[in-house]
């Protein structure tokens, strides 16, 4: 659910990452994962950016999980940039189990692995930002496990980069009172050029050995390395997969589009909303074209959209500002930011394919 990345590390994927939810919408997945029956003993709020490079969601995410569920263990996994400064707050909220992301405790090793750092609002030079880096972290294990946190630490290895100092990271970071380490194995993202190989089973036996010798061994499992990089133990449930769902009282889509083809404007932008939704055949089309109001009237305008899209259970656009799309979350509809086609990513969200039968019935007027 957490939307701003605060560091990229050079073998990351390339493509379009995930797309965080809102703190509403991070609250509706885990009611429908409860009411599923899903045996949960807590929630850590993890990607796919950091839960701390914007902390007023973070919290307010928190506060609405601890209102409806007071008895479930709250944690969070993180880079730790701006731990020390937000431990307070996030104590305050209930959190008391956290994962830091170390992949290296060597300047030199960092600088290799990442990209850029990105402490605040700017990107820092990589060799201040490191050194910033290792910096937090310590501050942040300090500032947790001294106020009583459970804290763990997640280790991706990158053969070549850091699979020599995976023993020193788990011997640092249990000195200072890391519980356990979750081992996770690079793994290339299906679909783009693999930039390393993947760690030999070999290697990572010896990696395994010699953290077991410092801390608690998690060994991460590939299956979840390669959907949830930044999951904090094996096991968890992810919500990257939830997707809103038509209902009887919403079973229709907006789309705001130039052309009708394509997701391709900004919700700001838009003066028109193509519905689509379930013809009394069953199939999925272009039923009518939906004026939306126009711009000037504030959070207003967000109400009156909602009102105008009140038997939508989603709207598609290619971009959209933090006011509407809480505004419309609050009132039932999620705004999913894609620039996909709109036959292909309607006909998903029916539970179709990427590239299901569509029946359209001609362009945006």
């Amino acid at each position: 659910m957490a939307s701003r990345a605060n560091n990229r590390i050079r073998f990351a994927a390339t493509g379009e990452s995930l797309q965080a939810m809102s703190p509403v919408e991070a609250l509706a997945w885990l009611a429908e994962t409860v009411d599923k029956g899903a045996a949960l003993d807590g929630v850590t709020l993890a990607g796919p950016g950091d839960p701390l490079a914007d902390l007023g969601p973070t919290l307010e995410v928190l506060s609405l999980i601890r209102a409806k569920y007071p008895e479930m263990e709250l944690g969070i996994t993180t880079l730790g940039l701006g731990a020390e400064q937000a431990a307070e707050a996030l104590l305050k909220a209930g959190v008391s189990r956290v994962t830091l992301l170390v992949d290296g405790i060597d300047l030199d090793v960092i600088r290799k692995l990442y990209a850029w750092i990105r402490p605040g609002y700017r990107t820092v030079p990589l060799p201040a930002a490191t050194e910033m880096l290792l910096s937090e972290q310590v501050m942040a294990m300090k500032a947790f496990v001294g106020n009583g946190c459970s804290v763990g630490i997640r280790t991706t290895i990158y053969p070549g980069y850091n699979d020599a100092h995976a023993e020193d990271i788990a011997r640092i970071m249990g000195s200072l009172g890391a519980e356990f380490m979750a081992v996770a194995s690079y793994v290339p993202v299906e679909g783009e050029e693999a930039l390393l190989e993947r760690p030999t089973p070999e290697m990572m036996a010896t990696i395994h050995a010699q953290v077991s010798k410092h801390l608690r061994l998690i060994v991460v499992p590939e299956t979840i390395t390669a959907h949830a990089q930044n999951c904090s133990e094996c096991g968890c449930q992810s919500p990257a997969t939830f997707q809103p769902k038509p209902s009887t009282g919403r079973p229709n889509v907006a789309v705001v589009s130039s052309g009708g083809m394509e997701v391709d404007l900004h919700l700001g932008h838009a003066a028109k909303a193509l519905i689509y939704g379930p013809r009394e055949d069953g199939l999925t089309c272009l039923l009518e074209t939906r004026s939306l109001p126009e711009p000037g009237f504030g959070s207003a305008r967000w109400e009156l959209l909602a009102d105008i899209l009140k038997d939508c259970f989603v709207l598609l656009a290619a971009s959209a500002g933090e006011s509407p799309k809480k505004i419309l979350a609050d009132r039932g509809i999620r705004v999913l930011i894609t620039d996909d086609d709109i036959a292909g990513i309607v006909d998903v969200l029916y539970g179709g394919g990427k590239k299901g039968s569509q029946c359209r019935k001609g362009k945006a007027a």
